[in-house]
């Protein structure tokens, strides 16, 4: 059939990594330490123990928890060591920082875990828009992560990329 339609990108075993698939959205939840605190300031061990047993804590099952506080106190460690206790079997894990932060902690492990061993000697494009911020630590990480074994790196779409790396 000579008018047969061919899809060249199909055709050109490019294969595409889309780093949202590394992004952990609604597993994160977000717990602030300020309300816990005296004058939004000051931990005060009491009024804290009192505060986390209250604290509903099944709000965070099976969730990844963002724990931070959003004044400028400062938080003594052991105050993160009893939120360990109370969260023990709820949350799926627990992390210092924002979520913005965690986030990125969280996609850069994803990123880690990849077995690169699967891209050896391939021809790779990483999306480069979506519809999540998936940051620049991402690309960087996957970049990293794929130079060994890649047989070559880009970016963008498979129609239309910019070159990153190239076997020689």
């Amino acid at each position: 059939m000579p008018d047969e339609i061919v899809n060249k990108v199909a055709a050109s075993g490019l294969v595409t990594i889309d780093l949202e698939d590394f992004y952990p959205g609604k597993e994160v939840a977000s717990f602030d330490l300020m309300p816990l605190l005296f004058r939004g300031l000051i931990l005060k061990e009491k009024e804290f123990r009192e505060g986390l047993q209250q604290t509903d804590w099944n709000q965070y099952r099976d969730k990844i928890l963002a724990v931070h506080c959003s004044t400028d106190a400062i938080i003594p460690a052991w105050a993160y060591m009893l939120i360990a206790t109370h969260t023990q079997g709820i949350a799926k894990e627990i992390l210092i920082g924002n979520e913005a932060a965690v986030i990125k902690e969280v996609m850069l492990r994803r990123i880690d875990h990849l077995p690169a061993e699967e891209y050896e000697g391939k021809r790779i494009v990483v999306k480069g828009c979506g519809d999540l911020p998936v940051g620049d630590a991402a690309y960087l990480e996957i970049t990293k992560k794929l130079l060994p074994v890649a047989r070559s790196i880009m970016y963008g779409e498979a129609c239309s990329n910019v070159p990153i790396f190239k076997r020689k």
